[in-house]
C-alpha cells in the first residue's frame, strides 16, 4: 500500500513539474512545445531530408531547450534560449555536430512569431550571419532563413514543421 502512495505521489509530482509555466518573456514559444518534423526540398536526385526538432521548458521555466537532427543524425544541435536581463533581450546559444556554434537575440514580433539574429563562429562554408523569421498558425510553424555567406544574404528559404512522433537521434 505505501508503495502505491509513494508511485503515485511521485507521478502527481511529476505531472505537476513538467506543467510549470514558462518564464513571461519565454511566453512566445509555448505553443512551439514537442516534436516537430519537417521534410525540405532538395534538388532532383538529391536525398531527401527531414528535420525534426524537440522544444522543452528548461532550467525551471528560464529557458527553452532545443534539439534537431536532420536524418538521424547527419547534422543536429541544440540550443538554449533565454531571458538576458542585462540586455533586455532573449538570447540564445546554438552548438552544432558541424562545429560551428551560433549566438543571438530574437525578437518577439506578436504572440506568435519571433525573428533571429545570429552571429555564426567558425561555419566552413563562409556563413558568418543567420537571420530567421518563425509563426506559429493553425497548429503549425513556418520557418524562413537567410544567411549572410561570402558578403552577400542568400534568398529566404522556407520550411514547414508539423507536429512528429518521430525522436531527434545523434549518431
Amino acid at each position: 500500500m505505501n508503495k502505491l502512495i509513494l508511485t503515485t505521489l511521485l507521478i502527481v509530482n511529476t505531472y505537476a513539474w513538467a506543467n510549470q509555466p514558462l518564464n513571461e518573456e519565454l511566453e512566445v514559444f509555448s505553443p512551439y512545445l514537442g516534436t516537430w518534423e519537417s521534410r525540405f526540398e532538395v534538388p532532383k536526385g538529391q536525398p531527401a531530408m527531414r528535420d525534426v526538432s524537440h522544444w522543452e521548458r528548461a532550467l525551471n521555466g528560464t529557458a527553452i531547450r532545443t534539439l534537431h537532427s536532420i536524418n538521424d543524425g547527419v547534422y543536429g544541435g541544440e540550443s538554449l534560449i533565454f531571458w538576458d536581463k542585462s540586455k533586455e533581450s532573449l538570447v540564445f546559444y546554438y552548438f552544432t555536430t558541424a562545429g560551428f556554434y551560433t549566438q543571438g537575440t530574437m525578437k518577439a514580433q506578436s504572440q506568435s512569431e519571433f525573428v533571429a539574429y545570429e552571429e555564426v563562429v567558425n561555419n566552413k562554408d563562409g556563413i558568418t550571419k543567420v537571420k530567421s523569421t518563425s509563426k506559429f498558425e493553425d497548429g503549425q510553424f513556418t520557418v524562413s532563413t537567410q544567411y549572410f555567406k561570402n558578403g552577400e544574404w542568400t534568398q529566404p528559404e522556407s520550411r514547414i514543421y508539423t507536429k512528429s512522433d518521430k525522436k531527434v537521434k545523434f549518431k
